[in-house]
């Protein structure tokens, strides 16, 4: 099966389980419009995050790494009335357009982007003495993936929902001897899910429009 056929099929399954799609696609032509790089989760992924956002029964999401802000109104419209996204997004560039984006989609009243590195933002919010986050997506820079599990530990509560994406690399997660960092990133966040007693996690392996990847789930204990 080709990169192609598996386009297809995510054309089919859009085209029957996702519905009107016009807003979603604004915010896309916007992302495209601004420059922005065209790494959004695509929109079947957009949906899965949603719903897993409504099957975990959160009211508090926290997501690493914003763009231009696609994933988060997925998630942000999955939300009850009440509920929150803070987002993190260390490209003031990309903060602006995802900012326009939350106005366009009517979401801005659930999310608050925090700019600057992740690492550094992270400690920020444990000071704040907020409630704890029910949901966190992972999806920035690989190679600090075992930084942000560790705050989405600390952050969290027991059974809160984890998702670490872009964990396959197109196969080379597998590879022990990478020197691509973002490989040897992905490999230590799996490896960090397998090994830290806070997670319960597992790995799926994804193709479709966006090519050949996959994702981690985890719950905390």
């Amino acid at each position: 099966m080709s990169k192609q056929a598996w386009s297809i099929v995510d054309g089919y399954f859009g085209e029957e389980l996702l519905g009107d799609q016009s807003a979603f696609e604004k915010i896309l032509k916007a992302n495209r419009k601004a420059g922005l790089p065209e790494i959004d989760v695509s929109p079947l992924q957009g949906k899965f995050l949603a719903l897993l956002v409504q099957i975990s029964g959160a009211r508090r999401i926290l997501e690493v790494g914003t763009l231009g802000g696609y994933s988060t109104i997925w998630m942000a419209k999955a939300l009850p009335e009440g509920g929150a996204v803070v987002t993190l997004e260390s490209d003031p560039h990309h903060a602006k357009i995802a900012r326009s984006n939350f106005l366009a989609a009517d979401v801005s009243h659930k999310v608050e982007l925090i700019e600057g590195m992740a690492a550094d933002t992270l400690k920020s919010l444990a000071s704040r003495g907020e409630p704890r986050f029910d949901f966190v997506f992972i999806d920035a820079d690989k190679p600090n993936n075992p930084v942000y599990l560790d705050w989405a530990a600390r952050l969290g509560h027991k059974g809160t929902v984890v998702v670490l994406d872009n964990v396959v690399r197109e196969g080379a997660v597998a590879d022990a001897d990478s020197r691509d960092e973002r490989v040897i990133g992905s490999r230590a966040g799996i490896e960090m899910l397998g090994s830290d007693p806070r997670f319960d996690a597992t790995a799926i392996q994804t193709v479709g429009g966006k090519g050949y990847d996959g994702f981690a789930i985890a719950v905390l204990r």
